[in-house]
């Protein structure tokens, strides 16, 4: 069994609750405008565009592969940008035991680990043989979903997980697909199953003035979701919109103030949400 991981942040303080590892697999069927993460929305095809911009010969195509060599690599990213795939040549393929070796060594200074993405359920069966590794270590699993898995209907995968931090990226579908080009009703139906049966530690939105209903998102998710506080605590973190790492042709979009975000908090908030931070 193989899993494609784009990258692995050994220490992260923002990907769940206390120091986690954070592993970000490759392959998302969601296309955001604002994605800040584009590179990780599809496998290389071994185009070979990147090895000829690589300025230090990190990247060597062969037989239809592209290889990367981490110790070469100047960690400049134009490959990244020259690939018109968004994908990038620095993938790597783990086996869960090799991935679970990486993650243990990371020990004792992590509190576990969350697997995101791109959109980490495209790889559940090896996300889930990567569970019954680490949840023996004493290590607390977390998935980091676009909730369009159906976790009724695959209950298996939380056999080893501690919960589901979804993004709830907009409520009204049509305004969804359009940000995204998918619906989002499964992700409200994963929404209220998992947050009914305390598995729902966190859900995000992004504010982007200009393309989205913010205010319209944030009052209908925090109602959605505040009568289920009783079973866990549900963190809602609404998030400000950063241009670093979107793709230039949606760049443009501003940046929210310090008083639009205290005001979409202040909103949850009176809706019945406990916990709801601004970052």
């Amino acid at each position: 069994m193989i899993g494609y991981v784009n990258r692995v942040i050994d220490h992260s303080l923002v990907d769940g609750p206390g120091n986690r590892t954070a592993i970000f697999f490759q392959g998302c069927q969601f296309n955001c405008r604002y994605c800040h993460n584009p590179e990780t929305l599809h496998r290389c095809v071994g185009c070979g565009r990147c090895e000829a911009v690589c300025p230090v010969g990190a990247l060597h195509l062969e037989n239809g592969k592209m290889h990367w060599n981490a110790a070469l690599c100047c960690g400049c990213d134009a490959c990244i940008k020259a690939c018109p795939n968004t994908s990038s040549p620095k993938i790597i393929e783990y086996t869960p035991e090799a991935l679970a070796e990486k993650v243990k060594a990371n020990m004792p200074f992590i509190r576990g680990i969350t697997c995101s993405g791109g959109e980490c359920t495209l790889q559940a069966e090896f996300m889930a043989a990567l569970f019954a590794l680490t949840k023996p270590m004493g290590l607390s699993n977390l998935i980091d979903s676009n909730g369009t898995m159906d976790f009724a209907q695959n209950q298996w995968l939380l056999e080893n997980a501690d919960g589901v931090m979804l993004d709830i990226k907009c409520f009204d579908e049509e305004q969804h697909k359009m940000l995204t080009g998918q619906s989002n009703r499964m992700v409200l139906q994963n929404a209220v199953w998992l947050a009914e049966r305390g598995l729902l530690p966190e859900v995000r939105t992004v504010i982007v003035p200009g393309l989205l209903p913010n205010e319209d998102t944030v009052d209908r998710v925090s109602r959605l979701l505040a009568p289920y506080q009783a079973a866990a605590p549900i963190r809602y973190k609404i998030i400000a919109y950063r241009p670093m790492g979107v793709r230039s042709e949606y760049s443009h979009y501003p940046t929210p103030t310090r008083a639009e975000l205290a005001a979409f908090k202040a909103a949850a908030e009176q809706n019945g949400m406990k916990t709801v931070v601004t970052v």
